[in-house]
């Protein structure tokens, strides 16, 4: 039996489903104990209901924003450490640059 063809747990949707459905669950829970439990708040903005959430959300977001624009600034096109082989390989001998070329693929 190959690796592909083992059958893992997110794989059957009734996994996922009861997965998701237990998620569900505890953000119930969270939200009811969030008008019962009391909290020793250090700034005004934490007594908002539901402000740690939308903290959080807004904080993903700015996340993924940034990531965004960190993709543009990074990202290298698709042959970008190829060319430097071939500039390496360009500048060795012709018989020695074939030799060496053949060995890592």
């Amino acid at each position: 039996m190959s690796h592909s063809d083992s059958n893992h747990f997110f794989d059957k949707p009734a996994n996922v489903k009861r997965l998701m459905l237990a998620f569900y669950i505890c953000c119930g829970i969270l939200i009811v104990l969030d008008f019962v439990i009391h909290r020793h708040t250090y700034h005004p903005l934490e007594r908002v209901w539901a402000f740690y959430p939308i903290y959080g959300f807004i904080g993903c977001v700015a996340l993924v924003v940034i990531a965004k624009w960190m993709r543009v600034v990074l990202m290298r096109d698709e042959n970008y450490y190829d060319r430097d082989e071939e500039q390496r390989l360009d500048a060795m001998s012709p018989a020695h640059a074939q030799e060496d070329h053949h060995v890592g693929h």
